[in-house]
């Protein structure tokens, strides 16, 4: 009785969610699907993997630590419903991979001691009292996660845990997900809510699809309506606006989507034809420097990782030359991936590639546009001590952004030299109150400290923060380009950003001659005497040394900073610990260093900088060659 009462509140919901739902186009239509299992691994399918290890010792120690993982989760207990502030989204995502990983490994070995292992995790998560409707992504992990399970052991599972597991699905995930009031929040945004809950709904239904067909079908095909708003998003160059860390998550669910709809319907029904979306496993790739650290602008952290969904991207491509920074992960401890919850979606898409056989990309230069544009570039894929840049231009307005138009890190000698702080944990800013997802120019998110121009590697004018709504194109790229005298670069207008500080600004980047790194900003005042502030984020520790010098060292090696031109400007440093609030996390271990140039009104001048490795051998041109102005 409880489920048909259950299933009663589902139609009125529908009804309720006319609006949305009429609007659809009918993709699924009269489909006939598959059986359980359905979803990424269709029965029988285990075979290929298996095949795939027998012949390949990396995919075989990925298999190994997959199952060896899924021993240490028969030890533990279920996952609690234990909130973080106004998160359970922790608990949401142990519980997914924990279900993904014991479930592969019932599929992969037949032992039961997994998927007995994996049903009592589901029943926990059943009994909770919600998955948390009111933070949405909560619930989609949540019902992702139990969904996997259900329909990869609905021949291990009795009938009672069938029931129990089914109707959670129902009641605490696609039941929520029709009410307006959550899914508000990600049914038209373009963002990574976007791809997550609409991936994990559609999963929801495939998994009790023959139990309630038509609500299935709804339900998918609103997915597949909805998530295109997001997938806008990667045009036209395959940029994700949202960074690094953002990218693992919202295009990891896109190609979790993709996959199970190839799988379920032998279509995707045009998703992965999306203007950029088949170019963004290129962006991902270049995103990371030689010494494996990633461009972590916006909310992301410092540290790279392995991710599933390249290979997936590396085979529906046919391009493996994409999977050159995901061979070193798949060749370091298990340790280093076995907490990526996605971590089985690697033995789904690897399409039996030979890893030792990848060789690396062809260009050492790659540039996108979007609303994020961004050029990044290198000496070499091959050598760690190679030179590497990345710039972006983009906006403060965008989903998860910083004040951070201009800003830039570089490598070279195996060192981080230029550096993002990247994100700070949110629920050490929420829970003192702070409103952190505004993007107004009076936003809360703009008193903390790491979300500042101040402290990237660009600008700042009369000690103002960036105008949020201003947005920095690339305006020139080129491998051979007047801008650098023919060496590879790009050039920004940031003259948005500057609103109301500048009546011109421009910057742009180049490595000269794989030697060092020059940074050429045009600047053109208004009407009024303007002091700019450059600053460069360093781990390093930095010695001023002269007038127009600083030297920065870290680990025995060493890097120049020179100031070629303005000649009137004072070099300095400015602390980065204590930060100024009492909600900033601290910074230790690093330095903004820098200078400060005063000019008169309505003037132009242009700031030339060179970062120069003193371990490089090769000998250093003047500057003056390379100048265009």
């Amino acid at each position: 009785m409880k489920i048909k009462s259950s299933f009663s509140k589902i139609i009125i919901l529908l009804l309720f969610n006319y609006s949305v739902v009429s609007a659809q186009t009918d993709y699924v239509g009269s489909a006939q699907i598959p059986g359980h299992p359905r979803i990424l691994l269709l029965k029988g399918e285990e075979k290929n993997i298996k095949n795939t290890i027998a012949t390949d010792k990396t995919w075989l120690a990925v298999h190994q630590a997959i199952l060896a993982e899924s021993d240490n989760m028969i030890t533990m207990a279920p996952v609690e419903r234990i909130k973080i502030g106004r998160r359970l989204l922790d608990k949401s995502r142990e519980a997914l991979r924990r279900l993904f990983f014991l479930s592969y490994a019932y599929r992969m070995t037949g032992e039961k001691k997994y998927a007995e292992r994996a049903e009592k995790e589901m029943l926990a998560v059943s009994a909770f009292s919600d998955w948390n409707p009111s933070h949405f992504l909560d619930v989609a992990e949540m019902t992702m996660a139990v969904a996997i399970g259900y329909d990869w052991l609905f021949d291990y599972l009795s009938p009672a845990s069938k029931a129990i597991i089914k109707g959670a699905i129902l009641e605490k995930g696609i039941n929520p997900s029709l009410d307006p009031k959550n899914n508000k929040n990600w049914l038209t945004v373009e963002h990574n809510w976007n791809q997550v809950c609409n991936t994990s709904m559609a999963y929801g239904a495939m998994a009790i699809y023959e139990d309630q067909p038509e609500l299935a079908k709804q339900v998918i095909n609103r997915s597949i309506n909805s998530i295109p708003n997001a997938m806008k998003d990667y045009g036209p160059d395959g940029i994700y606006p949202e960074g690094y860390n953002y990218w693992g998550y919202g295009t990891s669910f896109n190609v979790m989507f993709i996959s199970a709809l190839d799988k379920l319907f032998g279509q995707d029904f045009g998703l992965s034809e999306k203007p950029g979306f088949l170019k963004t496993g290129s962006f991902l790739e270049n995103m990371t420097g030689p010494t494996g650290k990633p461009f972590n602008y916006s909310d992301s952290g410092p540290k790279g990782g392995l991710e599933p969904a390249m290979f997936w991207f590396a085979t529906k491509t046919k391009d493996p030359s994409l999977l050159w920074v995901e061979k070193d992960y798949l060749k370091k401890d298990p340790k280093s991936y076995i907490q990526n919850r996605l971590l089985p979606g690697v033995m789904l898409w690897n399409a039996g590639l030979d890893v030792s056989a990848i060789k690396p990309p062809a260009s050492k230069f790659w540039v996108g546009h979007g609303k994020n544009p961004m050029v990044l570039m290198r000496t070499s894929w091959t050598d760690t001590m190679a030179i590497y840049v990345a710039m972006k231009g983009g906006s403060g307005s965008i989903n998860h952004a910083h004040m951070d138009v201009g800003s830039f890190v570089m490598d070279a000698e195996g060192e981080r030299w230029a550096m993002d702080f990247g994100s700070q944990e949110y629920e050490s800013l929420e829970s003192k109150g702070l409103q952190i997802f505004g993007r107004t120019q009076d936003a809360q998110r703009w008193t903390v400290f790491r979300y500042i121009n101040q402290v990237h590697n660009t600008l700042t004018v009369n000690d103002k923060h960036q105008w949020v709504a201003g947005f920095a194109p690339i305006i020139s790229s080129s491998n051979k380009n007047d801008f650098m005298r023919g060496y590879a670069n790009a050039v920004i207008d940031m003259t948005e950003a500057y609103k109301n500080s500048l009546a011109k600004a421009e910057r742009g980047i180049s490595i000269i001659e794989d030697t060092y790194v020059a940074v050429l900003d045009k600047v053109e005042a208004l009407d009024t005497v303007t002091t700019i502030r450059w600053t460069l984020l360093t781990p390093a520790t930095v010695t001023i040394t002269g007038k127009n010098t600083a030297e920065l060292t870290q680990h025995g090696k060493k890097l120049i900073l020179k100031v070629e031109k303005p000649g009137n400007i004072v070099m300095k440093t400015w602390p980065t610990d204590p930060p100024p609030h009492d909600y900033d996390a601290p910074n230790p271990g690093t330095t903004l260093t820098g200078f400060e140039v005063t000019i008169p009104a309505k003037s132009k001048v242009t700031i030339a900088v060179s970062l120069t490795p003193v371990t490089n051998k090769k000998k250093k041109k003047d500057y003056r060659d390379y100048l265009p102005y």
